[in-house]
């Protein structure tokens, strides 16, 4: 099995010798979860007394990692809660502290304080829990260290970077009674939970296919050489984890999800949100079988993910299918992103705005709902009491999971076979490397 990357390296090192030494994702694979936690023991002493279980009983003290798109959004969102405090944001790059921190203070709130290295955050008293909006390959990684501080932790989608590291982030949250939120707003919003519902009650008969797709128009991310390293940029910690390699702004801000060392795709940035919302309806968790045939179609350029991808994925007797196209603007069901379910009495199609049930006698529909806010308000709740958020961290693994075996099966180009109970594909040594977390060098599309 794989193991989590960077742990004990990034707990003990500083941001001067993170810039000294090129340590790549080999250097950290084989390293056991064990070793891992007591290579962190002595990453905060200040936190010992979060450890305990005991929630904050008036206001949550709270930290955003990773401040650009989302991890601004989020705390914008949060700082309007009368029970948070923003004490802090951090970033690598120092050119985004003042619109986040604009984010925050225009809601009338005090100004954060900002940090280049989110081991300030960890070993801040003060903070309660963590906001991760970072990159994909950091989410598990900094989800475990976290925890280990003894913070309460909201981690974007997807929740890890690989399959391996969904069942020990998942442990350790366990080990240190840490609550997990991943950030799958669906999960709390009304009308997909109206929807589950309607599908689980039996009114549509058996349903045993469900789709999900995205289709939109992407813009050509064009090709780039590499090149210094922006002065503003601590470009060391971004890697964290992944390989050493040089700088390039074609592999940074947004685009890093197009590239293997870094995030998943179009399928692990939209499709967790769907895919998510496909196996909760057809109550199903990790299939057995999966393929898949893409490519890039359109994107002549740095990308190494597809721009076009269909992905079939085979429960015990159901199935699910995606789809997506960047070049494209006429969507399934009318629809740009979404999930429709199939059954013997008729089809329901859900997104964000809504849903609506066809080919049934019942004329029945929804309209959208909160999703964000609502997400956001239930972390906290859970924060104080300990209750199960609604989106959990083992909720998030499997959504993750599915996103990485489909770009597993395209990656290799044929069906691979999954064993959840072992978190491998039998004997298939490329397809577990790949579950594992192998840098996208030492793996090449058959």
């Amino acid at each position: 099995m794989g193991r989590l990357v960077g742990l004990d390296i990034m707990a003990q090192m500083d941001t001067d010798e993170l810039k000294r030494r090129e340590v790549s994702r080999r250097q950290f694979l084989g390293r056991s979860a064990q070793g891992v936690a007591v290579g962190v023991v002595g990453l905060t002493a200040t936190a010992t007394s979060a450890l305990s279980g005991h929630s904050p009983n008036d206001r949550i003290g709270v930290g955003v990692i990773g401040v650009r798109n989302q991890g601004k959004l989020l705390a914008g969102e949060l700082a309007k809660f009368a029970d948070t405090d923003i004490r802090s944001i951090c970033d690598v790059d120092e050119t985004l502290f003042a619109p986040a921190l604009h984010a925050v203070t225009e809601t009338g709130r005090s100004a954060p304080s900002i940090e280049r290295d989110f081991r300030k955050l960890l070993d801040d008293p003060t903070i309660n829990a963590v906001i991760i909006a970072t990159p994909d390959h950091w989410h598990a990684t900094m989800t475990a260290l976290a925890c280990q501080a003894g913070k309460d932790v909201y981690v974007e989608s997807p929740s890890t970077h690989f399959v391996a590291e969904g069942p020990q982030t998942i442990q350790i949250a366990q080990r240190t009674g840490r609550i997990v939120q991943v950030g799958l707003q669906q999960r709390s919003g009304t009308h997909f939970r109206s929807a589950i519902e309607l599908l689980q009650s039996g009114r549509l008969g058996k349903v045993n296919l469900a789709k999900a797709w995205i289709v939109h128009r992407r813009k050509t991310i064009g090709r780039k050489l590499d090149c210094e390293t922006p002065s503003h940029v601590d470009y060391a910690q971004w890697l964290g984890p992944a390989s050493a390699r040089d700088f390039n702004p074609n592999r940074f801000h947004f685009n890093w999800r197009w590239f293997w060392d870094y995030g998943g795709g179009e399928l692990a940035h939209w499709g967790v949100h769907m895919l998510d919302i496909a196996r909760w309806g057809l109550s199903v968790d990790y299939p057995s079988r999966i393929s898949a045939v893409g490519g890039k179609y359109s994107f002549d350029d740095d990308q190494e993910t597809p721009d076009t991808l269909a992905v079939q994925y085979a429960f015990r007797d159901k199935m699910i299918l995606w789809e997506h196209r960047l070049w494209s603007s006429h969507g399934v069901e009318g629809r740009s992103s979404g999930v429709s379910f199939h059954g013997e009495l008729g089809t329901l199609v859900v997104d964000r705005g809504g849903w609506k049930v066809y080919d049934n006698r019942e004329n029945v529909t929804a309209d959208a709902s909160d999703l964000q806010t609502t997400h956001l308000r239930d972390f906290l709740d859970c924060v104080k009491t300990r209750q199960t958020p609604s989106a959990d961290l083992q909720t998030g693994h499997v959504a993750s999971t599915l996103c990485h075996l489909g770009n597993i099966a395209y990656r290799l180009g044929r069906e691979i076979h999954f064993d959840s109970s072992r978190v491998d594909c039998d004997t298939d040594v490329a397809a577990n490397l790949l579950v594992a977390g192998s840098s996208s060098t030492q793996i090449s599309q058959s």
